[in-house]
């Protein structure tokens, strides 16, 4: 693996991140308050907002740095035109129900661009075009679109895109936006301060006492007692509540952002059918020059190739597209996938009232995000909502989530066993600088990385959640649970639940 000769950053990291602003203390003994939030992402910031706003004392805590989980990876398209998703929705749950969840798009949209106009955040309203570029699947986008003409949708059909991608067929959702998402949130995190809101970062919350009163329990032993908690920390880590893990399937996805021609015509575009790609641009801070975004290769988290190939994927797409231009960021996100498609919000389990949770977002996190934190106002201050019985997480529809839930446990199971297994292994001595993988210690089955100044981190590669076998990302220098989708630092750190503990560090 060349980065130079590739001309692709050597490491990781998110444009949107490059600047990020604030910093917060981490919590440093009990306390008390009204309602706790777990995970400083979208979801997490406008729920405090939000409750914040009717007057509530509300607490926002993250295990790692405000922001810099899967929000702070996102493409940041806010839009309802969430891939081929209409016309599945109302095919197995009604025209209803599929109105519903465009209804709770459109309103977060809504949302996002009221209080974006007093924030600095380039928001910007932009056409959305998902684009097929094979016969099946432009039959497909025809399915779609009388799947918008039925629901009311504004959108049509269109015959091609600005780029040299041929196409079978287009169709464009009208109205749509986009826009810089920490800067938009750092400014609602302001609103939230500005309302008494607290923020703790590096708080990691391991336990929560169920009850009247649910307290939070930190890993640090420290407690907040408080009327409500909201889980919206991309994963939920209580590991028998709800069986989440088993009702969840995780998934990687790949960003490169390159220099693009100030030509560029703007709008978000998003291919249907393998491979998918997803385009966007913005314009760069440093060089004022559009900086276009590029998408796709999603797989299933600690599964597939080397994933640096999935970086030099999006390049090759990139040079055929656009010309050869250097890449000045890569990064990946990692996203979560319900049995139906559609979110769990709500009600932790269908005997709670206290404990709330949000996640399954498959991808479309911007407008889901928000539409979460709308919803879960409106939850805990019990004011009357129409989604709710949509997202419940309580739901289990015969078709489609008895057929997902069988494919993707009876996956986990097939990873569990297969982790167990006599893998293939490599010689410490054999690893490069900036290498990593699976060595034995001891006759010890390890995770193994050399650092760029030639140290080894060396690591039990057994997740801490629920005993699968991780596995190397050489993309990103993480190790990767491929049965919930935890992720850990190359030294066993928790990078992405449900795990809440590290993987055990050797010498």
């Amino acid at each position: 693996m060349n980065n130079e000769k590739n001309d692709m950053p050597k490491y990781p990291q998110s444009y949107w991140l490059k600047e990020k602003q604030h910093q917060y203390q981490s919590l440093e003994g009990n306390t008390k308050t009204d309602v706790v939030i777990i995970g400083a992402g979208i979801t997490g910031i406008t729920s405090a907002y939000l409750l914040a706003k009717e007057g509530l004392k509300v607490i926002l805590l993250d295990a790692g740095e405000v922001l810099a989980g899967t929000t702070g990876h996102t493409t940041a398209k806010v839009t309802a035109q969430h891939g081929l998703i209409y016309d599945e929705l109302i095919e197995h749950f009604g025209i209803e129900q599929a109105r519903l969840y465009y209804e709770a798009q459109a309103d977060a949209a809504k949302m996002i661009e009221k209080e974006a106009a007093n924030i600095n955040c380039d928001f910007s309203n932009e056409s959305s075009f998902i684009y097929a570029t094979n016969d099946q699947y432009s039959e497909k986008l025809t399915f779609e679109y009388d799947a918008y003409k039925r629901l009311g949708i504004t959108g049509q059909l269109r015959d091609s895109i600005p780029f040299s991608i041929p196409t079978t067929g287009v169709l464009e959702m009208n109205n749509q936006a986009q826009f810089h998402p920490v800067k938009y949130l750092e400014g609602i995190l302001k609103r939230f301060i500005d309302l008494g809101g607290t923020v703790f970062e590096h708080t990691t919350v391991v336990d929560i006492e169920e009850g009247k009163q649910p307290v939070v329990i930190t890993n640090e032993g420290h407690r907040i007692l408080c009327k409500y908690v909201v889980m919206a920390s991309h994963s939920p880590f209580l590991k028998w509540k709800g069986l989440y893990f088993s009702r969840l399937l995780p998934e990687r996805s790949y960003v490169i952002a390159i220099e693009g021609d100030d030509d560029f015509k703007g709008n978000m575009y998003y291919c249907a059918n393998n491979p998918v790609r997803s385009i966007r641009a913005t314009t760069s801070e440093e060089t004022g020059k559009k900086l276009i975004l590029i998408g796709g290769e999603g797989h299933k988290t600690g599964k597939g190739i080397n994933t640096y190939q999935h970086y030099e994927a999006l390049q090759a797409f990139s040079n055929e597209v656009f010309g050869k231009k250097p890449i000045t960021f890569r990064w990946s996100a990692q996203d979560l996938t319900t049995l139906d498609k559609i979110p769990y919000i709500g009600p932790i389990t269908s005997d709670e009232n206290n404990i709330f949770v949000a996640t399954g977002y498959r991808k479309w996190g911007m407008t889901n995000g928000t539409a979460a934190g709308i919803l879960l106002k409106d939850l805990i201050t019990e004011q009357h909502t129409p989604y709710q019985e949509l997202f419940t997480p309580s739901r289990f529809h015969a078709n489609p989530s008895i057929k997902n839930f069988i494919t993707y446990n009876a996956d986990v199971a097939g990873q569990l066993i297969k982790g167990k297994l006599e893998p293939e292994f490599k010689h410490p001595e054999d690893l490069a600088n900036n290498e990593g993988g699976l060595v034995k210690v001891d006759g010890k089955r390890r995770g193994c990385y050399r650092d760029d100044d030639g140290q080894l981190h060396i690591v039990d590669t057994t997740c801490t959640h629920l005993g699968c076998e991780t596995e190397w990302n050489a993309g990103d220098r993480t190790w990767d649970c491929p049965c919930h989708g935890s992720r850990f630092s190359y030294d066993g750190e928790v990078v992405e639940g449900p795990a809440t503990e590290p993987l055990t560090k050797l010498d």
